[in-house]
C-alpha cells in the first residue's frame, strides 16, 4: 500500500503578528500547481533552485529571467508579503530603485510609492537636525530619488507580474506556491531537496541553491553555518494609520518623544495615503497589550494632541516587533548561497535590511549567469561572500551603532547620548553626533578578488545623451551590454587603442563605449555625450580614462591606457585571475 503524506500545513509565522489588529491589507493569491515530478516520480536536477519568494527571491529570478537564464523558484506560502501582517519593508534606497529600474518595475514603484528626501529629528519637542538627502553627494546624481516608500507587498507583487510577463515572452522561471523544503543534503557534485505539497512529496536536485528563505532559514542548520548574532530587549509597535488631514511627507524622528513616554518615534508615508509611525516600547512591555486598537488609538490621541475621530484616524494595521543582529560568518556553503535575511538580520534603522537583501541578489544574479552562460570561471561566485559578507557586516555595525543611542545603557552610553542631544540643540557640528539611523547607502567592496584596487565603488544612474542628442542614461548602457562588462573610455582613442580594443571585444565578455564631448568626432561604433561630466564622476574618474563596469552597475578597475592593465582587469573581473591572455602586455595607448 502506498504511503499517504499528511496535509500540508500552510506557513506558520512567529514573528508577533498573532497579536496584530486593524483590518489588514487585502493580498493576491496565487494557485498551486502540482509539480510534474509528483506524477512522474522523476528526481529531476536544476541548475539554480531558489528558496523563498519574497523580495530578494523575487529580485533573484527576475534579473536570472533578463540575463536569459532558467531557475526554479519555490515557496511555501501562495502570496506576496505574509497574511496578517504590516507593511514590512517600506523605505527603498536609490541604489535598490537603479535595480528595479533595469528590472523593469521602478516606474511602477514611482508611481504607487512616495520620494521623499527630507528628514527631521527632534529631542523632546525640539528639532535637533533635518536633512535633505539630494543635496548630498551619494545621491544627487542619479535618475533615481534617494529614497521611496512602499509596502513591500507591492514591490513583491509587481516582481511577480514581471517575472510572469517575461516568463510569456521566454519561459524561464519556474515559480511553485506551496512548496517547502523539509530535507536537504548535499555532495561535491549537487545537492538534493525533499519538498512537501497539497498535492504530496518529492525530490529535486540542484547544482545552486539560493536561500532566500529569511531569518527563520533551515538551511543554516543543515549547513551547520555559523552565525554571529546579538539579541536586543527592544521592542515597538507598528501602526499602519490613513489621516483624514495628514502631516507633510517628511522623515520624522523623535528620539525622547514627549508623547510617548520618552522613548521613540518613526512616523514615514507610504502608499495609499497610509503612514507608517513606530512606537518605541518599554522592554518589559507586553506584546498583546501594546497591540491593542484601543491602547494604539490612546497613543496617537496623545500624540497629536487631541482625540481622533474614526472617520480622522484610521488604523490599517497595527502589531508589535522585536529585533536582532546576525551575520552568517560564509555567505556560502557548498552548493548553497545565502541572500537577504537568510544571510544577515539587522535592525530596520537606516533601512539597510530590504535593500541589502535586494542589492546580495543583484550582486549574485550576473555571477551565476556569467558562469552558467560559459563566460566565467566558476571562482567567480567566490566573490559573492567576499563583497556581500563585507557589506552585511557593515551594515550591522551601523545599525547596532542606532541601537545603542536611541537604547543606551546606563553609563557611558547614557552620558554620551545625553550629551550629543544638548550640544546638537545650539551647535551644528554636534548634529552629525544623533544617530537615529544611517541611511542605506551602496557599499564599497575593498577585499573583493573581482575588483582590481580602483574598482568596488558603485555608479549612479546618471543621465547621458545619445549621439542624435536625445536623452538617455547609464541603465539603458548596461541593459544594452546585456549581462556583459561595460567598458567606457573617456577621451580621445587613438587608431592603434582602438584596434587593440576590437581585437580585445572579440575575445572578451566584453562591450565598448566611447565618451565623446557634444560636437566631437568618435573613433567607436558605440558613443554617447556626456554634456556635464556626470557619467564620467560617477565612475570615479578624471581625464583620458577608462571604467570597466560590471553588470551590477559597480566599477571593477579604471585606467588610463588600453594595455595589460585592462586585460588583468577583465581577467579579474571574470574570475579568471591572469588566465586571458590578450597580446597586449607592454603596449599601450
Amino acid at each position: 500500500m502506498q504511503e499517504t503524506s499528511p496535509p500540508y500545513a500552510e506557513a506558520d509565522y512567529s514573528n508577533g503578528y498573532e497579536f496584530a489588529e486593524g483590518k489588514g491589507y487585502t493580498l493576491p493569491e496565487y494557485p498551486f500547481v502540482a509539480p510534474p515530478e509528483i506524477a512522474s516520480g522523476e528526481v529531476r536536477r536544476y541548475p539554480i533552485v531558489i528558496v523563498g519568494a519574497g523580495i530578494t527571491g523575487l529580485s533573484l529570478a527576475c534579473a536570472l529571467a533578463q540575463y536569459g537564464v532558467a531557475a526554479l523558484l519555490l515557496d511555501e506560502d501562495n502570496t506576496v508579503g505574509v497574511k496578517g501582517a504590516a507593511s514590512r519593508g517600506i523605505c527603498y534606497a536609490q541604489k535598490t530603485l537603479e535595480i528595479f529600474q533595469r528590472l523593469g518595475i521602478y516606474g511602477r514603484i514611482a508611481g504607487k510609492g512616495v520620494q521623499w528626501s527630507v528628514g527631521r529629528t527632534f529631542a523632546g519637542a525640539d528639532e535637533v537636525y533635518s536633512f535633505d538627502l539630494r543635496q548630498q553627494q551619494t545621491h544627487s546624481l542619479s535618475q533615481q530619488p534617494p529614497f521611496i516608500n512602499i509596502q513591500q507587498f507591492y514591490i513583491e507583487g509587481f516582481l511577480v507580474e514581471q517575472i510572469s510577463a517575461l516568463n510569456r515572452a521566454r519561459p524561464l522561471i519556474d515559480m511553485r506556491w506551496k512548496n517547502r523544503i523539509t530535507a536537504f543534503s548535499q555532495n561535491e557534485q549537487f545537492a538534493s531537496l525533499t519538498l512537501s505539497t497539497p498535492a504530496g512529496d518529492y525530490r529535486l536536485q540542484a547544482d545552486h541553491v539560493i536561500d532566500c528563505s529569511g531569518a527563520h532559514s533551515p538551511f543554516r542548520a543543515w549547513c551547520h553555518a555559523a552565525v554571529t548574532a546579538q539579541k536586543g530587549d527592544d521592542r515597538w509597535c507598528i501602526a499602519d494609520v490613513r489621516f483624514k488631514n495628514p502631516p507633510p511627507v517628511e522623515r520624522h524622528t523623535w528620539i525622547e518623544a514627549p508623547f510617548n513616554e520618552g522613548r521613540a518615534v518613526w512616523q514615514h508615508l507610504m502608499a495609499d495615503g497610509v503612514w507608517r509611525i513606530d512606537y518605541q516600547m518599554p522592554p518589559e512591555a507586553s506584546p498583546e497589550a501594546v497591540s491593542r486598537e484601543d491602547v494604539v488609538r490612546a497613543r496617537l490621541n496623545t500624540q497629536f494632541g487631541r482625540e481622533l475621530s474614526t472617520e480622522e484616524c484610521e488604523i490599517v494595521w497595527v502589531g508589535p516587533y522585536a529585533y536582532r543582529s546576525e551575520c552568517l560568518d560564509r555567505l556560502r556553503h557548498g552548493h548553497v548561497f545565502f541572500v537577504g535575511d537568510a544571510a544577515h538580520v539587522m535592525s530596520p534603522f537606516g533601512a539597510r535590511g530590504g535593500n541589502s537583501g535586494v542589492q546580495d541578489a543583484d550582486n549574485l544574479a550576473w555571477k551565476l549567469a556569467a558562469v552558467l552562460q560559459g563566460r566565467a570561471s566558476p571562482q567567480l561566485l567566490d566573490s559573492y561572500h567576499e563583497e556581500r559578507h563585507e557589506a552585511a557586516q557593515l551594515n550591522v555595525r551601523i545599525t547596532n551603532r542606532t541601537t545603542r543611542f536611541l537604547r543606551p545603557a546606563d553609563g557611558a552610553e547614557r552620558l554620551f547620548r545625553t550629551a550629543a542631544l544638548g550640544l546638537a540643540r545650539r551647535h551644528l557640528f554636534a548634529r552629525q553626533l544623533v544617530n537615529t539611523g544611517r541611511m542605506s547607502t551602496p557599499n564599497t567592496y575593498t577585499h573583493s578578488s573581482a575588483c582590481g584596487p580602483s574598482g568596488g565603488r558603485a555608479t549612479q544612474n546618471v543621465a547621458l545623451a545619445w549621439p542624435d542628442g536625445s536623452r538617455g542614461e547609464l541603465m539603458d548602457l548596461l541593459t544594452w551590454a546585456d549581462g556583459r562588462l561595460l567598458l567606457l573610455i573617456f577621451g580621445d582613442l587613438s587608431p592603434a587603442a582602438a584596434a587593440r580594443l576590437r581585437a580585445l571585444s572579440a575575445r572578451a565578455d566584453l562591450r565598448c563605449v566611447q565618451e565623446i564631448a557634444h560636437g566631437e568626432a568618435a573613433a567607436g561604433v558605440e558613443h554617447v555625450v556626456d554634456p556635464h561630466g556626470h557619467l564620467q564622476a560617477s565612475c570615479h574618474v578624471f581625464g583620458h580614462a577608462w571604467a570597466l563596469l560590471r553588470p551590477d552597475g559597480y566599477v571593477a578597475a579604471t585606467g588610463e591606457s588600453i594595455d595589460a592593465s585592462l586585460v588583468n582587469a577583465l581577467a579579474l573581473a571574470m574570475g579568471t585571475g591572469g588566465q586571458m591572455q590578450a597580446g597586449t602586455e607592454g603596449k599601450a595607448a
